[in-house]
C-alpha cells in the first residue's frame, strides 16, 4: 500500500502538503488533515478554533484537498486525505478526489472532541456502524482507496466486528488508535484482511516491535511527525522490524 510502511498520521491544522513533504525521507504516506467537509463538521471545526485548537477552514474544502494533493504529486510517498463529515456525499467527492490523485482517502471515526460528536463526526461514527458503512460503500464505489481511522476503548464498541463490516463494504485498510490497549491491533489482524496501521505512542523500536508482533502491517506517528530525530529512529525500526516494503 505504502512504502516503506511508516505513515504520518494526520493532525488538525496542523498535516497539509509541507508537512507531508518534510517528513517524505522517513515516511511511505501521510495523511492531511483532519478536513472538514460538510457543514456541520465546519461549525464544529470552527468552536475547536474559537477555544485555541488549530483547524484547517478553507472556504471550499474540497477544492483545497485537490490543491494540496495536487502539490505532493512528485514526493516520494502516498498521500493520503483524512476527513471528517456528518453527511455522506461529500465523502463520497473527497474520494473522487482522492481517486484521481491516487492518494488514500481515510474517513475519520477517531476525533472525540465535544463538539464533532456532537454533530455525528468523529468516534460517534463507531458506534453507528450502518451510516459508518454507508460512508465506506460510497466512497469504495468511486474507485479510490478507503479507510477509516478508529480508536480503540470506545464504550459499547466491539472494533473486530467493525472491522469485519469496514472489509464488507468495500475498505482497504484501518488505521487503529490503540489508546492504551494495544492489543487491539491484534484482535483487528485476526478478524480482517485489511491492511492495519498502528497508531499510538510509535516512537522507537520498542513501540515498533510490539505492534509489528500484534500483526500491524504498518505504524503512524502522531505528534512528533515533525521531529526529524524520532522519524528517522522510527525509520530504522521500521526496516528492521518490516523491512522496506509494505505488504501488498
Amino acid at each position: 500500500m505504502f512504502t516503506p510502511p511508516l505513515a504520518l498520521a494526520s493532525l488538525s491544522g496542523e498535516a497539509d502538503a509541507d508537512w507531508a513533504r518534510a517528513g517524505s525521507t522517513y515516511a511511505g504516506a501521510a495523511f492531511l488533515g483532519g478536513i472538514a467537509i460538510d457543514e456541520d463538521a465546519r461549525a464544529a471545526a470552527r468552536e475547536l478554533v474559537e477555544r485555541e485548537r488549530t483547524e484547517f477552514l478553507p472556504a471550499d474544502p474540497i477544492a483545497f484537498i485537490d490543491r494540496q494533493l495536487a502539490a505532493l504529486a512528485a514526493a516520494p510517498l502516498r498521500p493520503a486525505v483524512n476527513v471528517r463529515s456528518a453527511t455522506v456525499e461529500p465523502v463520497e467527492t473527497a474520494a473522487r478526489v482522492c481517486r484521481d490523485h491516487d492518494a488514500l482517502l481515510e474517513i475519520n471515526a477517531h476525533c472525540r472532541q465535544d463538539e464533532l460528536c456532537a454533530v455525528g463526526c468523529g468516534e460517534t461514527l463507531l458506534q453507528d456502524d450502518d451510516r459508518l458503512r454507508r460512508y465506506v460503500e460510497r466512497a469504495a464505489d468511486t474507485g479510490a482507496t478507503v479507510g477509516v481511522k478508529v480508536r480503540a476503548e470506545v464504550p459499547g464498541v466491539d472494533l473486530p466486528a467493525l472491522a469485519r463490516t469496514l472489509e464488507a463494504a468495500g475498505a482497504s485498510f484501518v488505521h487503529v488508535d490503540a489508546m492504551d490497549s494495544e492489543s487491539a491491533v491484534a484482535d483487528v489482524v485476526d478478524a480482517t484482511t485489511l491492511f492495519v496501521i498502528a497508531n499510538n505512542g510509535v516512537r522507537d523500536d520498542e513501540t515498533v516491535r510490539e505492534y509489528v508482533e500484534y500483526g500491524a502491517d504498518a505504524v503512524s506517528v502522531g505528534r512528533p511527525s515533525d521531529d526529524p530525530v524520532v522519524l528517522e529512529r522510527v525509520h530504522e525500526a521500521v526496516t528492521r522490524r518490516l523491512g522496506h516494503a509494505a505488504n501488498p
